[in-house]
């Protein structure tokens, strides 16, 4: 309860703030606050990814600590939204990349989920994104634009690539994250409302996906092929979420894709719109696989698993909910795009 809480506290700082410290603050009591939830299990995977974690992370804190130190010694002021330093915004940058596990400081964050418990790694990929990318939202007007671009292309590049060939469910959504906050990058400084937007979507259709997988127990393609038997609804509805995820229509993760590649050519950035919408072609596979992993029945060769037998029938209100939310929300767009 106390660690729950001060992750509330923490990015709920760090959101409202209006002072670099406070920023820095709020970010730190999310750092100490995931810790002891990453590390839970005392299995040594899980404190080598809390080591891992703690380094990343106070890496950045310390990199944006000094950015707003550097600004505020050239310009007078601590507000955030006044960011009109060169070096310290090519800091910031660094440090909120590092925090978000852009490429390429992309490299802890896939270990540290797989060596996370599903609740945790659900916390990683969703909550602990909020807070930096509501500096990058804040800074945005000061923020470099051919930097960012870099950023953006380089995730959706990495993001897909080094999913294809994953076997555990835990790191594929990781480098769907990462492919994920490229498209957010790639559109932050021309409409921050729009990377919002995107992020609100992100969120709804990973909560669905890691519901259903702890649900479920599933944390390998190899279990994700006879878990049919356990829930077949949820598999189909998961199946659904999947290829909202990839970004197919008419599905709900359509919406933001479009949004974005639409944005991007309205600012005159057709080849950065032309790229990253062939680079999310190498994500549609491998979301493309999980579904198939997701529905199918068993294999056409011979396997050494169990059938396993059907859960008891308990009443998945949640999840019933954020699935209805990842897959129609599309004919809603109209609506949505007024509301941000």
């Amino acid at each position: 309860l106390i660690f729950t809480m001060s992750l509330a506290a923490g990015t709920s700082i760090t959101i409202s703030s209006n002072h670099w410290i406070m920023a820095w603050a709020g970010l730190e009591i999310n750092t100490l606050a995931i810790i002891p939830l990453i590390s839970k299990s005392h299995h040594p995977r899980a404190i080598e990814a809390t080591i891992k974690y703690f380094l990343t992370q106070s890496t950045a804190s310390a990199l944006i600590l000094f950015s707003s130190l550097t600004n505020a010694w050239s310009t007078g002021q601590w507000d955030i939204t006044q960011l009109n330093h060169p070096v310290s915004c090519l800091i910031l940058t660094t440090a909120v990349a590092i925090k978000l596990g852009l490429v390429p400081f992309h490299f802890w964050f896939p270990e540290v989920l797989q060596g996370s418990p599903m609740t945790t790694a659900l916390l990683l990929s969703t909550l602990m994104k909020l807070p930096p990318i509501s500096l990058l939202f804040l800074t945005s007007q000061s923020l470099n634009p051919t930097l960012l671009t870099f950023l953006a292309i380089s995730s959706a590049l990495i993001g897909g690539w080094m999913g294809l060939n994953q076997t555990q469910t835990r790191k594929i959504l990781a480098f769907s994250s990462i492919s994920h906050l490229g498209w957010m990058t790639a559109v932050i400084i021309y409409n921050p409302h729009l990377t919002l937007l995107t992020y609100t979507l992100y969120v709804t259709m990973t909560t669905t996906l890691f519901l259903a997988l702890t649900h479920t127990k599933v944390l390998k393609l190899s279990t994700m092929l006879i878990s049919w038997t356990k829930t077949p609804m949820l598999n189909a509805t998961m199946m659904l979420t999947l290829l909202s995820l990839a970004g197919l229509p008419p599905l709900t993760g359509f919406m933001p894709k479009w949004l974005i590649i639409q944005e991007l050519i309205e600012q005159e950035m057709t080849p950065t719109a032309t790229i990253i919408s062939l680079l999310s072609l190498l994500g549609l596979f491998f979301y493309l696989r999980l579904a198939y992993h997701s529905t199918i029945t068993l294999p056409p060769n011979s396997s050494n698993h169990m059938k396993l037998w059907r859960s008891s029938k308990t009443s998945n209100t949640p999840a019933a909910i954020l699935s209805a939310l990842s897959t129609f929300l599309l004919p809603m767009s109209p609506l949505i795009t007024t509301i941000f």
